[in-house]
């Protein structure tokens, strides 16, 4: 018995670790199916970005830093800091919000329920621009219906202004911190909160010592994604306060078209620039933390 279980160990493991070997090894020429999405990713996003890259680097006739400094002072930067403070506040509600809306989703008892709210957070996460605006304007706009029965007016309410602006970006931004975070609660195994309660843990000290530790990088991650997608969007604001509040994004279109000065084509590309730095800042931090977040509750 003992000879038959020697010889049989290694022709029993040799077994299991050729399907690895052959999963391992890549086939020859196998990166060819990726040159037309290479080709695709070079033409739509290199190009611009190269085109983007000379425009903000160009003063008059060679290159230099000119431009990038005028995108951080004056008016440039009051926009700049001005994006970066809207969309630092909204993604902050917004991860709270939609944390508390998807664990009242996922710990309920209805499928119905749950499908629903997660088809619509799908469609009104990607519900923006100028419908969006538009529906809010007639909601809570000067004579919007709320505004009108509820008399908001009185009180000192305008849609058209910093916290009436943040209140339309809730309206995408929490359903996508619920596509975001759901998943995450899902991962959370009912062993842990039975062990929690089997040694006298509380529900808070439950989600303080596990809970919240296990859901923070998904948490920062669906922040940082949230903060992405508001610092990014132009047509609302645009649609809705116009120049009230400044923007980045409304500055990048008045100096393409030349509404205030004309001739700061490359001061745009620019703030473009500040933009991307911006954004490659935003997945710098993403990326990781959403590798964090898979890693434990795969």
């Amino acid at each position: 018995m003992t000879v038959a279980t020697t010889t049989s160990t290694p022709v029993a493991a040799a077994a299991v670790e050729r399907p690895k070997e052959r999963r391992g090894r890549s086939r020859p020429g196998a990166w060819l199916a990726a040159v037309p999405l290479l080709a695709f990713v070079a033409l739509a996003f290199g190009l611009p970005a190269l085109a983007m890259l000379n425009g903000a680097l160009s003063v008059d006739g060679s290159y230099g830093l000119g431009n990038m400094r005028q995108s951080v002072h004056g008016a440039y930067w009051t926009a700049l800091l001005g994006s970066v403070k809207l969309s630092a506040t909204t993604a902050a509600i917004a991860a709270v919000l939609g944390l508390l809306l998807a664990q009242a989703v996922v710990t309920s008892r209805g499928k119905a329920l749950r499908e629903a709210v997660l088809t619509a957070s799908g469609v009104l996460a990607n519900f923006g621009g100028v419908p969006l605006a538009f529906a809010f304007v007639a909601t809570l706009g000067n004579a919007g219906v709320l505004t009108t029965e509820l008399g908001l007016a009185d009180h000192g309410w305008s849609l058209y202004s910093f916290w009436g602006l943040a209140l339309t970006y809730l309206y995408f931004l929490v359903p996508l911190m619920v596509l975001t975070v759901a998943p995450a609660l899902d991962g959370l195994r009912p062993q842990w909160r039975e062990a929690a309660q089997n040694s006298g843990a509380s529900v808070w000290q439950y989600w303080r010592h596990v809970g919240i530790p296990v859901l923070l990088p998904t948490l920062l991650g669906g922040f940082v994604l949230l903060f992405g997608s508001a610092f990014a969007a132009y047509a609302t604001a645009a649609s809705m306060v116009g120049s009230s509040v400044p923007l980045v994004t409304l500055q990048i279109a008045d100096a393409l078209s030349g509404n205030v000065l004309v001739g700061q084509e490359n001061v745009a590309l620019a703030l473009s620039l500040d933009m991307v730095i911006v954004a490659l800042l935003v997945m710098a931090v993403h990326l990781p933390l959403q590798r964090r977040s898979a890693r434990w509750l795969a």
